[in-house]
C-alpha cells in the first residue's frame, strides 16, 4: 500500500465512523487528515493549513479525529478482520514519513502496533519505549513536535 492509498483508507474509515455516530465531518476536516509538510500531499499544504486554522480550533479537531480513529479501529477489529489487517498495513508506509494523520491517531496506532506485534518503527523515536520496553528509554526534547506527541500519548495512556 502506498502513502496516498494508505491515507485514503484511514480517512475513509474515520469518515465512516463519523457517519455511524452522526458526528459532522467537513470536507476540510477530511482534507486536513492528508496534511504533511514532506511527501505526498494532494494539495498545497500551506494553503490547506491556512484554510484550516481560519475556521477550526486545532485542539478540538485533534481530539475529535483521534477519538473517531480509535473507535473506527475498535469497530473494524470486531467486525472485519480484513479491514483491520488493511488498517495495520496502511500504517507501514506512513510510519516512514512525517504525516499529521499519525499524530491524530497516535494512541490508536500504538495500540494496534503493540497488540499485533508488527515489526515496524514509527517515524518518531517517541514510540520506542511503548513498543519494545524495557530495551530503551528515549525521551523527546521539550518544545519539539515529538514532545507534543509524547504528551498526547501520556494523556491517552492515563485515560485508558
Amino acid at each position: 500500500m502506498r502513502g496516498l492509498e494508505a491515507k485514503d483508507f484511514l480517512v475513509q474509515q474515520t469518515a465512516e465512523q463519523a457517519a455511524l455516530e452522526n458526528v459532522p465531518l467537513s470536507d476540510l476536516e477530511k482534507r486536513m487528515m492528508y496534511f504533511t509538510e514532506t511527501g505526498e500531499c494532494p494539495e498545497n499544504p500551506i494553503a490547506l493549513n491556512d484554510a484550516f486554522e481560519a475556521g477550526y480550533h486545532t485542539d478540538e479537531y485533534e481530539a475529535k479525529i483521534s477519538k473517531l480513529m480509535h473507535r473506527a479501529y475498535q469497530r473494524i477489529t470486531k467486525e472485519n478482520p480484513e479491514a483491520a489487517r488493511q488498517w495495520n498495513e496502511a500504517i507501514r508506509p506512513l510510519s516512514r514519513g512525517d504525516h499529521y494523520l499519525l499524530i491524530l491517531g497516535a494512541l490508536t496506532i500504538l495500540k494496534s502496533v503493540h497488540k499485533n506485534a508488527l515489526p515496524m518503527t514509527l517515524s518518531s523515536y517517541w514510540a520506542l519505549p511503548y513498543l519494545w520496553p524495557p530495551r530503551c528509554l528515549c525521551l523527546p526534547l521539550p518544545g519539539t513536535e515529538s514532545h507534543r506527541i509524547f504528551q498526547i500519548l501520556l494523556a491517552g495512556l492515563r485515560a485508558a
